[in-house]
């Protein structure tokens, strides 16, 4: 056989995964960039929940969109949202088609792994005030020590005035801090298990170190620090207990690498979904399927509540969009429509770090700049947790990113008996969609400074956009 015949074989024949960047022509790379650069805005806009959703809304009115309530009805290509306990958010373009028909969805999760503060973080022991914290979602403790903090959140005076807290984020303001063992004394500390190396308890963040002049007072610091919260946001103590407030890394997105392919920063599990989701549902016009993007909270601790995917709040507004569309939506009619509907779970998976080879089946993994990642399932182990989504489906969206020339690849998380982690698919496909996690691989997931590549991002945005425009009804033989 022939050099030729044998190369035409193979490539026929084999799977075979190439850089994602040599899919696009140097004017495209260009707008990569551009893409890039607003994504990174994005992340530095919305570090929490609650300011993520803010971000969405203004982007989303500054094109077209409007919250659901001042409608009455819904006609075609009308452009609509509606907030979820200002933690999450469903927004749709109505399609020519009848909503009972079935919608396109992509769900996408805005929370992110943080260190929220205890209903009663602040004390002082040794010349110091400190604050006490509780850790949220899946994280390695000793990464979130010796690194500027930034403090987030929501609290609420005496007064019952909402009070918005950010401290850390202007150049001019103070950051916080967790303090670390230093070496020469960590003989026993670094004697433990990686993962117990910094331990919940010793989280404990740096807030202050001037005390009142009275020498009177008992704990002086920490009576001068409240001090200072209460001349400038009027709150006391017990106002700490009803508060919402977590600590996040005080650093703005970066470009990384001497080519700046990558993007660095803190929450893009599953920011970037949420942005790329966001991006192609406003691209879509006059669509003939609804087209939907789905926001939730509590991702990373189960999805429960009223604000996580699991929450009703999320078919309300859906069956508001029906209801508001002219049809009629009793149980019967939105299960049907749910069974109708195809849902890309919009997460981010891991990508192949070379480092650290072991804990990867590197034949079957993600790898960064080489387009979006289906997968068709996720889980941990024994696929525990896993929605598995079907061939049918599997085939239908591979398919169309193939016919659109989207770079996709798909994989594992991780090896088998290793670890994995869980989607919001599950949830969403118990509710009879049809449902398969896709998103971009993700470098140093759950750390405070994540890496991806800009060129999967990109690709997603695409797919997003392909699945939401093409993605038909009727999939199943």
């Amino acid at each position: 056989m022939k050099n030729k015949e044998l190369q035409e074989m193979e490539k026929k024949l084999t799977c075979q995964s190439e850089s994602a960047w040599r899919e696009y022509s140097e004017k495209q790379q260009e707008k990569i960039f551009a893409f890039a650069q607003k994504y990174k805005n994005f992340l530095d806009q919305g570090k929490t929940e609650r300011e993520c959703v803010l971000a969405a809304v203004d982007l989303l009115e500054k094109n077209g969109f409007c919250d659901i309530a001042q409608k009455d009805t819904l006609l075609p290509g009308d452009r609509v949202y509606r907030t979820i306990r200002g933690k999450g958010l469903v927004a749709g373009v109505i399609g020519t088609e009848p909503i009972l028909e079935g919608m396109n969805i992509l769900g996408a999760h805005i929370d992110s792994p943080h260190i929220d503060l205890k209903p009663l973080p602040l004390y002082e022991d040794s010349g110091m005030a400190l604050m006490k914290t509780h850790y949220y979602g899946g994280i390695k403790k000793y990464q979130w020590s010796t690194i500027p903090l930034a403090l987030h959140g929501v609290m609420y005076n005496s007064e019952g005035r909402k009070v918005n807290i950010c401290i850390g984020e202007d150049e001019e303001d103070p950051v916080f801090t967790i303090n670390e063992l230093l070496v020469h004394l960590s003989q026993e500390q670094l004697a433990r298990k990686a993962s117990e190396a910094v331990k919940g308890e010793e989280l404990n963040v740096l807030a202050g170190g001037i005390p009142v002049q009275e020498k009177e007072a008992k704990e002086g610091i920490k009576l001068a620090v409240l001090k200072l919260l209460n001349d400038k946001y009027g709150i006391t103590e017990k106002d700490f207990m009803t508060a919402e407030l977590m600590l996040v890394p005080a650093s703005r997105a970066k470009d990384v690498g001497f080519d700046r392919s990558y993007v660095g920063a803190y929450g893009q599990d599953d920011r970037v979904c949420a942005y790329t989701a966001l991006a192609a549902l406003m691209k879509v016009k006059n669509p003939e399927r609804t087209c939907v993007c789905l926001f939730s909270d509590k991702e990373e601790v189960g999805s429960m509540g009223n604000s996580g995917a699991q929450s009703a709040l999320y078919e309300n507004a859906l069956m508001e969009m029906i209801v508001k569309s002219g049809s009629p939506c009793g149980l019967w009619e939105f299960r049907q429509c749910l069974d109708h509907s195809h849902m890309l779970s919009s997460d981010v998976t891991a990508a192949f770090d070379p480092t650290y080879a072991s804990a990867y089946d590197k034949s079957n993994t993600a790898f960064a700049g080489k387009g979006v990642c289906l997968l068709k399932y996720t889980g941990s182990r024994g696929k525990a947790g896993s929605n598995d989504a079907h061939s049918e489906f599997f085939g239908a969206v591979a398919d169309i990113f193939a016919k659109n020339d989207i770079p996709w690849q798909t994989g594992e998380l991780g090896r088998v008996d290793l670890g994995g982690g869980g989607t919001i698919a599950a949830d969403m496909a118990n509710k009879g969609m049809n449902v398969i996690d896709c998103g971009v691989p993700v470098l140093s997931m759950h750390a405070p400074f994540e890496v991806t590549s800009k060129v999967d991002i990109y690709s997603t945005y695409e797919g997003f956009l392909t699945f939401l425009k093409k993605m038909k009804k009727d999939i199943w033989d």
